[in-house]
């Protein structure tokens, strides 16, 4: 019966083994060791060891403490197996392959050693020393990680996201991004190195321990930043080496502790990006601006350590003298000129021509260029520099009422439209403006784009000159003769003209009688003899009921036309009273008269 029930416990110890079997195959790869890269890097002779190295670390963790493991004396070397004294009522056995660690193995050694089995099949006391060895060394570990103490530790080869690393025996992963504070490239370089780690992680189940070199790194770091910062002040000076460069500044390590120089603090002149003035890996020498959150951001500056370029303006640069400079930067209100290192000045766009018509920059210049200017105004205290192009040519304004008199023709461009006029350009820096009212003589424009298009050119007369306000007034239709004297007589009242109706409005419609004159034509006077109404496009004639040629107004009538003539017809179809009449008849009339009128 007893040994039904050890069959059955052994069954049952036997099924619990193979579930942690199955279960400690399903936990997350990420959690396991690429061991199968690992294995490709070593003899395959290894490879039973390390499968039994594996399996007693598994059994290790179960029922396992310090109080198995005992020290015994090596009384005995064969070629298979070392035969040790552990004051026991027999020798312990232990395969000389777990000794093969250490080569120098001699009759007479302490050794730990781990008791297996007290007796054998062949009534051995069974011994291991690797078993010893195993739980020694993950009871140290486990003290490390409880305590922190650093560890000293072989790195062997790589593996797949970081390094296999041999510590107390124990084969450990070190993750590449805890090699350095820095990316690691070149990982070949760390083998067969030795570097002190820290523990940071244990997972007893699935024999994975964690080590980091970078954590120790960093703690170094953290007491150097706390001294560094004990000592620094503003406007101290100090050298450091550049160690990231981005668009909107520089940062630089100062022995532990970065700092950052914005692109502004760079350099006196104007740059686009910090890598024109530094470079990567670069050592340069920095002073502080400022801190800020308890020294933890440190401003620092470069371009301070140089004296401004302000305080070592010449005389060359004086307001009325030419100066002569490089296009910088140009915008869409002007250019920025550097006539000294580091030394801008502005040439605003209405400085740049004597134009009045608002243009871009770019018009004029472009960036590169070497250009003169004229020193228009120095502001030292602002740092502001202007500048200016049109005043090293002469004011066309100058000989004005000699070049444009009055009453003088000229072409010039149209430039640009306002709702009661548009601007010409006669010359550059010489414009002038035709109210709308004096473009034509007969169209009634309501806007100037109506009559012209921008770019357009045309003939304008002079018809006035404001020198101190330096303002040209033009007149378009000037240029030809008024044409409503010659037509005064030819629209008068009463006459009728063929015309085209151009234009249906809600109260009538707009008549073309020739190129010059358009005429109203009331909705009541639209009707024809048939009783329907003009339609826009269709020719008729019409009769003219009003001209006023100081209003530019001609009035017209279609309807009037048709009814005169039936009116004409009827009269021309009524006979006058016979010569041949009787006085009977004559006077029957006169008596129809009478009774008519007492009626």
């Amino acid at each position: 019966m007893a040994e039904i029930n050890n069959n059955e416990t052994s069954t049952e110890n036997k099924e619990e083994e193979v579930k942690k079997e199955n279960i400690t195959a399903t936990k997350p790869a990420e959690e396991k060791f690429d061991w199968d890269s690992f294995e490709q890097e070593i003899d395959s002779d290894d490879l039973e060891n390390i499968k039994e190295f594996d399996s007693l670390i598994q059994d290790s963790f179960s029922n396992l403490s310090n109080q198995n493991i005992i020290e015994g004396v090596v009384v005995d070397i064969t070629d298979k197996d070392v035969i040790v004294d552990i004051s026991s009522k027999s020798e312990g056995v232990i395969p000389l392959n777990e000794f093969r660690y250490n080569p120098d193995l001699k009759i007479g050694d302490t050794v730990e050693v781990f008791i297996k089995e007290q007796e054998d099949k062949n009534g051995r006391l069974v011994l291991s020393h690797k078993k010893a060895k195993v739980i020694r060394s993950w009871n140290k570990i486990n003290e490390c990680y409880d305590t922190g103490e650093v560890i000293s530790g072989l790195i062997k080869c790589r593996t797949r996201g970081g390094m296999i690393v041999e510590i107390f025996g124990v084969e450990s992963f070190l993750p590449g991004s805890q090699i350095d504070i820095k990316p690691i490239r070149d990982y070949e370089q760390y083998i067969n190195k030795t570097m002190d780690f820290k523990v940071i992680k244990i997972n007893p189940e699935y024999r994975n321990v964690v080590i980091s070199h970078k954590a120790l790194i960093e703690a170094d770091i953290e007491e150097q930043k706390k001294e560094i910062v004990k000592g620094l002040e503003k406007g101290q000076v100090l050298e450091g080496i550049v160690k990231n460069i981005t668009p909107y500044g520089v940062f630089v390590d100062l022995g532990g502790i970065d700092g950052l120089i914005h692109i502004t603090d760079l350099s006196w002149n104007r740059i686009s990006h910090p890598s024109e003035v530094v470079e990567l890996e670069e050592r340069i020498k920095v002073v502080i601006l400022n801190f800020e959150d308890d020294k933890t951001k440190i401003q620092l500056g470069l371009k301070q350590l140089k004296k401004h370029p302000w305080d070592n303006i010449g005389d060359d640069i004086q307001e009325g003298k030419v100066v002569k400079g490089k296009v910088t930067v140009i915008s869409d209100y002007g250019a920025f000129v550097e006539i000294q290192e580091s030394i801008e000045g502005l040439i605003h766009v209405s400085e740049m021509s004597w134009s009045t018509h608002l243009r871009s920059a770019q018009d004029f210049v472009k960036a590169g260029d070497e250009v003169e200017a004229i020193v228009l105004n120095i502001d030292k205290e602002q740092q502001k520099l202007s500048l200016g192009m049109k005043q090293l040519i002469p004011d066309p304004w100058t000989d004005i009422t000699t070049k444009y008199p009055v009453n003088s023709k000229h072409k010039g461009i149209v430039r640009n439209f306002a709702p009661f006029g548009v601007f010409i350009e006669l010359e550059a820096g010489i414009d002038g403006l035709v109210y709308i009212s004096d473009l034509s003589w007969t169209q009634k424009i309501k806007h100037p784009s109506e009559f012209l298009n921008i770019g357009d050119t045309i003939e304008v007369v002079v018809l006035e000159l404001d020198l101190e306000n330096r303002k040209l007034s033009l007149g378009h239709k000037q240029t030809t003769e008024n044409p409503w004297k010659k037509y005064k007589e030819k629209f008068a009242e009463g006459t009728v003209h063929e015309g085209t109706v151009i234009e249906v409005l809600d109260r009538g419609s707009n008549v073309s009688l020739n190129e010059n004159i358009v005429a109203f034509v009331p909705k009541r006077h639209m009707e024809k003899s048939d009783g329907s109404k003009l339609k826009k496009g269709e020719k008729a004639e019409f009769k003219i009921l009003e001209s006023n040629i100081d209003f530019k107004r001609v009035v017209v009538s279609h309807t009037n036309v048709f009814k005169e003539e039936e009116l004409s017809n009827i009269k021309k179809t009524t006979k006058p009273a016979s010569k041949d009449a009787t006085f009977g008849d004559i006077e029957s009339l006169a008596k129809l008269r009478d009774d008519k009128s007492k009626k």
